[in-house]
């Protein structure tokens, strides 16, 4: 059994909106999944059903075989952690420290144990070495591993990214592969609503397209950036290396090497 499922699934807003039309996806232990698809596809709408911010007005969420309805959104969160795409939508503290530790503390866990798990949280993200320093102090594209790393150290099984390359040089989003890699190899389940498509490609070996409120298709990188009809639906655009290709004749590349094997 998959341990986040999502079974016809819709949600509209209460001024009537439909944002997210019978939406069906399950994860398993280990996945790491991106999300994509143009701006109100229903991406954003949709994870924020899975952690319980919104609750679906049909359909059902089940989280380790458990309905979400009538549970908490603090009970949901311990298992589906949710990171803002705005760090500052979710800082409040005036240490790093404390800010990885609130929702530890909060939980009333014993001391030396959180302490464990914030210097755990904190070297996973680059942070180390400022855990005394305000947060405002940083940068905003390193404030958002300030977030990341708050939601890492509640070691929920599920770990929701929005857009957590927007802003972000490569360095960092080099660091965003080894944490997603980190908490896969955990068995942990990353989601990942991004615009990002060679982050996509790098990353991922399972995509979801979502367009005009539905699931569109879930298949491979290779799969969905080949797909020239499904991109045309969705208003995606494939990878630069994949538009390159493309313009050479080549078809099914997804990487450099790959095209350069083909070309050299």
């Amino acid at each position: 059994m998959a341990y986040l499922e999502l079974n016809g699934v819709s949600y509209t807003y209460p001024n009537g909106y439909a944002a997210v039309e019978d939406v069906s996806m399950q994860f398993e232990e280990g996945e790491a999944v991106a999300v994509i698809g143009q701006n109100g596809a229903g991406k954003t709408t949709t994870v924020k059903l899975m952690n319980g911010l919104l609750r679906p007005t049909g359909g059902e969420i089940l989280v380790d075989g458990q309905s979400t309805a009538g549970k908490t959104t603090a009970s949901i969160a311990r298992k589906v952690g949710y990171v803002f795409q705005n760090p500052d939508d979710q800082i409040f503290q005036e240490t790093i420290y404390k800010e990885i530790a609130y929702g530890l503390i909060k939980q009333k866990m014993n001391p030396s144990e959180v302490k464990e798990r914030v210097e755990r949280a904190a070297k996973l993200c680059g942070l180390e070495t400022e855990l005394e320093e305000h947060p405002y102090n940083l940068p905003y594209s390193r404030r958002k591993f300030i977030t990341i790393a708050a939601i890492v150290a509640m070691d929920p099984k599920v770990v929701i990214l929005d857009e957590p390359t927007a802003g972000q040089d490569r360095k960092s989003a080099e660091l965003l592969g080894a944490i997603i890699a980190e908490l896969t190899a955990k068995k942990k389940i990353v989601i990942t609503i991004t615009h990002d498509m060679e982050f996509v490609v790098r990353y991922f070996s399972r995509v979801i397209v979502m367009a005009k409120k539905r699931k569109r298709r879930d298949a491979s990188p290779r799969e969905i950036f080949w797909d020239e009809d499904l991109l045309k639906l969705s208003g995606l655009k494939q990878p630069y290396i994949c538009q390159l290709a493309n313009l050479l004749g080549y078809r099914d590349i997804l990487t450099i090497e790959e095209l350069l094997e083909v070309t050299v």
